[in-house]
């Protein structure tokens, strides 16, 4: 039996408390917070619990013109792309909320060979993807963990003409620190893993059996995981299990534990909401539903309370919702996903083993003509991941605005890599003309960057980064 630490940073009675005394807010203070927030310093729980509560339509049109104000701050119109890759979907779970859970014989399982991961990798390059998030469920094949790092090496291997994945990031099980050291030395990006609910009796009532009942063990993941040198992990809570207000309280206070002991936060934070999955009641009818007008309010809060954090959303949600979010904080997207091994290569016809149900179902071509309409700019970079500019290094370049003068140029040189290898005429045509007109917004010192790398890439060369 693994012996490990209780998560005690996660403090129930401090939340609750805090929620007690927050929920009147006055105009005042409100508009106090919002001038602390545009500091970009971050908020501290009592300030975020405190905005939950408002619900005056002209005071949450300033909550969400502050959101909007820091993100182009931070990110100006750079909207990075990614997608999934399920590699397996058995699990050794009983988790009431999710189609994978180890009782559901609706489910057809599968695992898949290096082979047919290789050949899904093949697809998602053609997309254009080089950043994929690969996700397996918590039950290991024969080959054991060395199945996980012969995956994440076949898809590095994996070439079509000059495309390639530039970067692995993980969404698996919480594993031990010597097993955190072989994901480091495998080369992934950041790796993620969702609490699915910090409320102790709730996270006990929908894990049933399995080693995703030990609430501990999973909630101190990220401690064995940046003890073991990966210092880009990402957060993330199944939003409609518990109320949502206790969740990004909680979500607050393991920031704070992450930052007081290893000096930096998770890279990323994850906002997926229940959808319907198979063989779940739960997941139809989640037990506390957050509304759309609730959801859009929790993401602009976050992005004030950690401004420097990437936020992600994923195709759990709609079109209509996703193109809200990007106004309030959302910096990262996925296009185009499937979320059942094979789901790619056997497209729609012959999906039979989803996690959940997709909300949002267009191709990736069709999310950056979307994303371009909207004045976004569409980034595929993964450089900071290949410089060493994660943890501490990309914080102390993000904190003073350094990290403009990467990212900004990088998202050109990657989306004009896009555009000439992958889009259609007609997305072409767009896609250059969002890149003039970013040309028109960036400083001298950004221009004489891009320029550049934008000639070497309509000239035929690829992976042109700062």
């Amino acid at each position: 039996m693994i012996t490990h630490d209780r998560a005690d940073f996660i403090n129930e009675q401090e939340i609750e408390g805090i929620l007690a005394s927050c929920q009147s807010p006055e105009p005042a203070r409100v508009r106090e917070l919002l001038v602390k927030a545009r500091e970009m310093r971050g908020l501290s729980m009592e300030d975020v619990a405190y905005l939950s509560y408002v619900e005056s339509p002209e005071l949450l049109a300033e909550i969400f013109a502050a959101a909007k104000g820091i993100k182009e701050e931070i990110y100006g119109t750079r909207l990075v792309l990614f997608a999934p890759l399920y590699i397996s979907n058995r699990c050794s779970n009983e988790c009431t909320y999710c189609a994978f859970r180890a009782t559901n014989t609706a489910l057809v399982r599968r695992t898949l060979t290096q082979e047919e991961i290789a050949e899904e990798t093949r697809i998602l390059i053609r997309q254009g993807h080089k950043r994929i998030l690969m996700v397996a469920g918590e039950a290991l094949p024969q080959q054991g963990f060395q199945y996980i790092l012969d995956s994440i090496a076949t898809i590095y291997d994996t070439r079509v003409g000059p495309g390639e994945i530039r970067r692995v990031n993980v969404n698996l099980a919480p594993q031990t620190v010597e097993r955190f050291q072989q994901l480091k030395g495998a080369g992934i990006g950041t790796f993620q893993l969702f609490q699915e609910t910090y409320h102790r009796p709730t996270y006990a009532e929908v894990h049933l059996k399995g080693p995703k009942r030990d609430y501990d063990w999973r909630t101190t993941a990220f401690d064995r995981a940046m003890e073991a040198g990966i210092d880009d992990v990402g957060i993330g809570v199944l939003f409609g299990l518990y109320h949502w207000r206790f969740e990004i309280l909680a979500m607050m206070q393991h920031i704070r534990h992450l930052e007081e002991k290893f000096g930096v936060g998770p890279h990323t934070i994850s906002f997926p909401r229940m959808e319907p999955a198979s063989g779940s009641d739960i997941a139809s009818k989640p037990p506390h539903e957050v509304s759309d007008g609730d959801f859009l309010k929790m993401v602009a809060i976050m992005r004030l309370a950690v401004p420097y954090t990437g936020m992600i959303m994923s195709t759990r949600e709609t079109a209509d919702v996703r193109r809200a979010t990007l106004e309030l904080g959302i910096s990262q997207i996925s296009a185009g996903s499937r979320t059942d091994p094979g789901g790619y290569t056997e497209g729609e016809a012959g999906r039979s083993g989803g996690q959940f149900q997709l909300g949002d179902h267009r191709s990736i071509e069709e999310v950056v003509t979307d994303v371009v309409s909207l004045g976004f700019l569409p980034s595929f970079c993964t450089a900071c991941y290949r410089t060493g500019r994660t943890g501490h290094d990309f914080m102390d370049l993000a904190k003073p605005g350094e990290i403009k003068y990467h990212c900004h140029p990088n998202a050109l040189s990657t989306f004009q890599e896009y555009l000439c290898d992958y889009a259609s005429p007609e997305a072409k045509a767009a896609g250059e003309e969002l890149i003039s007109i970013e040309l028109q917004h960036m400083d001298g010192k950004q221009t004489a960057c891009a320029l550049p790398m934008l000639n070497k890439v309509r000239g035929g060369q690829h992976d042109i980064f700062v």
